[in-house]
């Protein structure tokens, strides 16, 4: 570890925490050249497992760019997909695995990309899921009013409650 302010490559470690969500470590470390104090943040490694068995490191901006292609032409600004890209990584990561399907990958971008934009969701959900005919559209779209009449329902009873 390089000290941020001299560039001297020995530090020491003073003291380690775990984050509350126990997804990080912060670690306060002190430079053996010039005495200046500075905090790190280690996180674990997030691994992908592909399909073909190679496994490569979790890029949330990966993740991003098939919600982006899904997203084109809607009104979904940048600021969206990038909460979207950290929602997906919390969700991956507190799962509590080093090394994650690239299916999970694909199922944690579909819950927030659905509440973003159903049409972006139906979008992604026709190539990920694979559909192969209209029915297989007409089908989803029914679980989404379904949804959307359930949630609707939830809050009439709260609001007339």
């Amino acid at each position: 570890m390089h000290c941020p302010y001299c560039r001297h490559n020995d530090t020491k470690v003073l003291d380690s925490r775990v984050a509350e969500d126990g997804g990080s470590i912060r670690r306060r470390r002190v430079c053996q050249g010039c005495d200046k104090r500075f905090s790190t943040v280690e996180l674990m490694q997030l691994t992908v497992l592909k399909r073909s068995g190679a496994t490569e490191p979790f890029s949330r901006e990966k993740a991003v760019s098939g919600a982006r292609k899904a997203c084109k032409g809607r009104p979904v600004t940048e600021d969206q997909l990038a909460c979207l890209g950290q929602a997906v990584e919390d969700t991956l990561r507190s799962a509590g695995y080093a090394e994650v399907p690239s299916h999970e990958v694909g199922m944690a971008i579909l819950a927030p990309l659905r509440e973003l934009d159903e049409v972006a969701y139906l979008r992604f959900a026709s190539v990920y899921r694979a559909f192969e005919s209209a029915d297989d559209f007409v089908a989803e779209i029914a679980m989404l009013r379904t949804e959307r009449a359930l949630r609707a329902g939830v809050t009439e009873s709260a609001v007339s409650g």
